[in-house]
């Protein structure tokens, strides 16, 4: 099947060229070039190299590899290494790009070893910059900081402006990584300039976007923003897929952080997609945490929760893979440590021998001046990458935290499966509005989830407050208990006060929303005590929940309840009647739908 597609690729790009895509008449000119046996070896390589790239790596790693192992079988065949060079350092990219470092590595040792043969210092100082961002990755910041140091010599004593450019702007990132973001700033400007001066616009793209970065964590959304729209549209100029992504999930993340929930889910959904398509995982997760933030904020549970198992999911893998690079990354560094010993000992010799080389070579690097440099991509898409799996692995789970109290969620993790559990005492809550249905006709969509919105986000606050857990939102209606997973004795008491301050909170909208002439909620709250079962139910969309009469019960005290009142059962007030915080009204026996008489009681703070 691989073959097929690639097959069905090469045709289309040559037989069905689209005349008004610049790209691709350019892909096609490099492939002419390819083919002609009539031109020199080293154009034909370079030419290829670079239709790989323009047309395959970004979007297709794949596809790439395969193809570089054409080049490398054609450069075997001309008896014409740098060929062999070239073709290496492109599947390295393109297993960088896959997350498979230990093979990026391998190839770009590869392509080093074959440069230091032919002496070509720029090939050099490229596979140098390349294994230094894949130590980088690895978070071995000292040996890709010493990487980039002897790239960046390089570059300075060949006067490769490119060169330079790219190195500062990985060092920076290094800074960035590390949390000085005065020298990250320094070192991404300084490559900034270089870069706008030659008018490499990947470049500029990739080192807008990580100044944005930096002010994004400092809190300045602004300027972020800022810099990302400038960077995207670069990346779109260029048609880069995964910069596309990067930028547009970037871009919904300050929208979701503002408040702007249209916007996140625009830039996020087309993130997402884009992300899907291509294959990225970090894209797709960011995208996810975005969509599910978007949603949630919106009061939409169902398509939030769909994307919070589709985040999770993928945060599980690419969790998986950092504990493959963790554990090859003592084989990485046994390899080229040994590498390192074996180079230090013959360096006398290759110093004898590398004026020579330099001469002999003369003519060829000549014909390679702008075109043979490893550097391009791997310096770009790790810079892209945002760098931050292990804040977004807090991040992440914080939001698992918003759905699973803290007790299940380590369960989950550890075993896969949450067993469930009978509580003898939780204390239910449940709220609702008054005539919900009829005041949503007299506002408009926006401001009724926006009011909700106001309201519940309050309502999650008292239960953080009161170590309660919030279990869910059933349109207008409010479920919340105190002494699960986890049982005490004071949920009783939790309960209570967590309701009274409800009731205060929509009683003090009620007052605002009459002074303005405004349409207002109204609320009754009940509550109940007594066992239940709590667990996780299903294997999709799963939520936390509770069963058991104790929550018919604390559902029914809400409906007997009356607006603006805390409406308690008889056994919730057997547990707090002598409390002194608390004064109790008996309502006698009240006909229940379903339970028929109870003993109901009105509590408020005495």
């Amino acid at each position: 099947m691989q073959k097929m597609k690639l097959l069905y690729l090469l045709t289309l790009v040559l037989l069905a060229p689209n005349p008004a895509s610049a790209q691709q008449l350019h892909l096609d000119s490099l492939y002419a070039i390819w083919q002609d046996p009539t031109q020199a070896d080293s154009a034909r390589a370079k030419a290829y190299n670079g239709y790989i790239w323009k047309g395959f790596l970004f979007s297709n790693p794949d596809t790439a590899a395969i193809l570089a192992d054409e080049l490398i079988a054609f450069g075997i065949e001309q008896a014409y290494p740098k060929a062999q060079a070239l073709a290496l350092g492109t599947k390295g990219v393109s297993y960088g790009i896959r997350g498979d470092y230990p093979k990026a590595l391998d190839y770009f040792t590869q392509c080093l070893k074959i440069d230091e043969q032919l002496g070509d210092q720029k090939g050099i100082s490229g596979s140098l910059n390349n294994i230094g961002l894949v130590y980088k990755d690895q978070g071995d910041y000292s040996k890709a900081l010493d990487f980039f140091t002897r790239s960046l010599k390089i570059d300075e004593q060949l006067g490769d402006q490119q060169g330079i450019a790219t190195t500062l702007g990985n060092i920076g990132l290094i800074y960035s990584e590390k949390g000085d973001d005065s020298k990250a700033l320094d070192y991404y400007t300084r490559s900034l300039k270089i870069d706008e001066q030659l008018g490499n616009q990947q470049g500029i793209a990739v080192t807008l976007g990580n100044i944005g970065l930096i002010y994004s964590d400092q809190g300045d959304d602004s300027k972020a923003l800022d810099y990302f729209t400038r960077s995207l549209k670069i990346f779109e100029q260029l048609g880069h897929q995964q910069g596309i992504a990067n930028w547009l999930n970037n871009i919904g993340l300050i929208y979701l952080k503002q408040g702007d929930n249209a916007n996140a889910l625009r830039y996020c959904q087309e993130g997402y997609d884009l992300a899907l398509s291509i294959g990225v995982l970090l894209e797709q997760k960011f995208a996810c945490e975005c969509l599910y933030g978007a949603y949630k904020a919106m009061g939409k549970p169902q398509q939030a929760l769909e994307y919070y198992e589709k985040m999770i999911a993928l945060r599980d893998s690419i969790d998986s893979e950092e504990n493959t690079k963790r554990f090859t990354q003592l084989e990485m560094q046994y390899e080229f440590d040994k590498k390192e010993a074996a180079n230090k000992a013959e360096q006398d010799r290759k110093d004898a021998i590398t004026a020579e080389a330099l001469r002999r070579q003369k003519l060829l690097r000549n014909g390679f001046i702008g075109g043979f440099a490893l550097v391009l991509f791997f310096a770009g898409i790790f810079l892209i990458q945002r760098n931050r799996i292990g804040k977004e692995k807090q991040r992440s789970e914080e939001l698992l935290l918003n759905i699973l109290p803290e007790e299940t969620a380590k369960e989950l993790k550890e075993k896969g499966h949450a067993d469930a559990q009978l509580i003898d005492q939780v204390t239910v809550l449940f709220t609702d509005f008054k005539d919900f249905t009829a005041l949503s006709e007299k506002v408009t969509p926006q401001e009724l989830v926006a009011s909700l919105h106001e309201c519940f986000s309050a309502f999650d606050l008292l239960c953080q407050k009161y170590g309660i857990e919030k279990i869910k939102t059933i349109g207008d209606a409010y479920m919340a208990a105190g002494g699960l997973p986890t049982p005490n004795r004071t949920n009783a008491q939790d309960v209570v006060n967590a309701a009274l301050e409800m009731a205060q909170i929509v009683e003090k909208d009620k007052a605002k929303k009459i002074a303005a002439g405004l349409p207002y909620f109204e609320i009754r709250i009940g509550v109940h005590t007594g066992p239940v079962v709590a667990g996780i139910v299903g294997i999709k969309k799963f939520q936390y929940d509770i069963w058991g009469d104790t929550v018919n019960t604390a559902s029914r005290m809400e409906s007997s309840g009356e607006p603006g009142k805390v409406n308690a059962s008889q056994t919730t007030y057997e547990l707090l009647k002598g409390h002194k915080n608390f004064a109790f009204e008996g309502r006698g026996k009240i006909a229940t739908k379903g339970k028929g008489e109870m003993e109901m009681y009105f509590v408020k703070l005495s």
